[in-house]
């Protein structure tokens, strides 16, 4: 099994191409024989109040991504069809996929939809590190950092391993992590901080190890919903 994202973009705002997405393209995709699972995310008006979290490295910056779970991911011309009459473009970015934390506690509502919302952030390889040294240390220490100072309840890593477009300066990763509806507006919930100290030593030490791999203005940070469907449900939260 293989997962692919698909940055997504269209000329409609995030609610009309989330509505587009859910009643027509996503049943349809997972009728698709090999999809085994769909995630959608998509900026949409449920995730309005934490634009000021917002940054585009290339804009316009993608306004929804869909992530497949397929059983070859040769075979996806029928899930491009359908992805193609329900956007302008889009990317498709083979990836790897590793899940730091995995959402046990927060399942989704009837509608696929996750509660609170999903930090979604594509990253370049800074130019002044080799691809072995940014994975060490974004994956070798970063993560702990990452875990230890937020309060998100999931977090996915997706390393890029092939690029199936062509594009200007396509991402090497896209991180996923997942939030509390308060962290649209609250740094205090945001970082998981009781009082004005602990937010300061937390904001510290992440833009710290931050910054030894992420050259800020080589990132995309999109606040999104989040939709899972298929063998994702039961994986989860069985």
């Amino acid at each position: 099994m293989e997962k692919l994202i698909y940055p997504l973009w269209a000329k409609t705002d995030g609610d009309a191409l989330r509505e587009t997405l859910l009643n027509e393209t996503i049943p349809a995709l997972r009728a698709c024989e090999g999809t085994r699972a769909v995630r959608l995310t998509v900026a949409d008006s449920a995730v309005a109040s934490a634009a000021p979290k917002r940054i585009e490295r290339l804009p316009p910056a993608p306004v929804a991504v869909v992530s497949l779970w397929l059983d070859n991911g040769g075979d996806r011309a029928a899930q491009e069809a359908l992805l193609a009459g329900a956007c302008e473009r889009f990317d498709c970015l083979l990836v790897t996929e590793a899940e730091p934390i995995v959402n046990r506690d927060q399942p989704p509502a009837a509608d696929g939809r996750v509660p609170g919302w999903c930090q979604v952030v594509f990253l370049e390889t800074p130019p002044r590190l080799s691809r072995q040294q940014w994975l060490d240390i974004w994956q070798g220490s970063h993560t702990r950092v990452a875990i230890d100072v937020q309060a998100n309840f999931a977090y996915r890593q997706n390393v890029v391993v092939r690029a199936f477009c062509e594009g200007e300066r396509l991402p090497d990763a896209m991180i996923e992590e997942d939030f509390p509806a308060a962290a649209m507006t609250s740094d205090h919930a945001f970082y998981g901080a009781q009082d004005d100290d602990e937010l300061q030593r937390r904001v510290g030490a992440m833009m710290d190890s931050c910054a030894r791999f992420i050259d800020f203005d080589r990132m995309d940070v999109l606040p999104m919903s989040e939709y899972i469907f298929g063998d994702l449900l039961t994986a989860q939260f069985r």
